[in-house]
């Protein structure tokens, strides 16, 4: 059965990028410490981060993250989905318009311009004839930015949310959450680590 991640490194004071993220500082002043234990050499980090990448049928992102991760100081060989992990989704891009040219056009990119929800049903096809050709079930998994994670979760769309606490205070970037409806989530495992604590929910719908 294919299910619905959303997977995101956050600050203990709930920030996904530290200030002043832009396509030539995709993660702000700081930020990069939210991801220090994707590329941690300590066992139960990368047990996580190969579980996570491997469970991924299909990939949704925003397109300001698109366009963090398709610039010039983006993903490479080494910093790609999953840090070299496993082997290439298909990656969704939710947008108002097409990029006019892709810098990594060695992945195999979608892009939808009719909203989330329809990235969405994109991606899970995508990852149930993926799971259908390699026998197993995968996921979809939402990658973010923290906008497109906050949207999915108030329009209903998520099934397990995926959340890697990084022990650093931000102070001010991108929060993750904002308000809303009042959500209850059943906590599935904690895993704490080195360099953060891992949590898995299942979301109620």
């Amino acid at each position: 059965m294919t299910r619905i991640i959303a997977d995101i490194s956050v600050s203990l004071d709930g920030f996904v990028t530290g200030p002043g993220p832009g396509p030539d500082s995709g993660l702000g002043i700081g930020g990069e410490a939210l991801h220090t234990w994707a590329f941690s050499d300590d066992p139960d980090d990368r047990r996580v981060l190969r579980e996570g990448t491997a469970r991924s049928g299909a990939v949704v992102l925003g397109r300001r993250l698109f366009d963090v991760v398709d610039g010039p100081n983006g993903w490479d060989g080494t910093t790609g989905y999953g840090a070299g992990e496993v082997g290439r989704p298909a990656f969704v891009v939710v947008t108002g318009a097409p990029p006019k040219t892709v810098r990594t056009a060695d992945l195999d990119w979608t892009f939808v311009t009719t909203g989330l929800a329809d990235a969405v049903a994109v991606a899970r096809e995508r990852a149930e004839a993926a799971s259908a050709a390699g026998g197993r079930d995968l996921d979809v998994v939402l990658m973010g930015g923290g906008a497109t994670i906050r949207s999915a979760l108030e329009a209903g769309l998520v099934d397990g949310l995926s959340l890697h606490l990084a022990p650093v205070v931000l102070g001010a970037g991108t929060p993750l959450f904002t308000g809303g409806a009042p959500r209850t989530l059943v906590q599935r495992e904690v895993l704490a680590t080195s360099t953060a604590t891992h949590l898995t929910y299942d979301v109620r719908r």
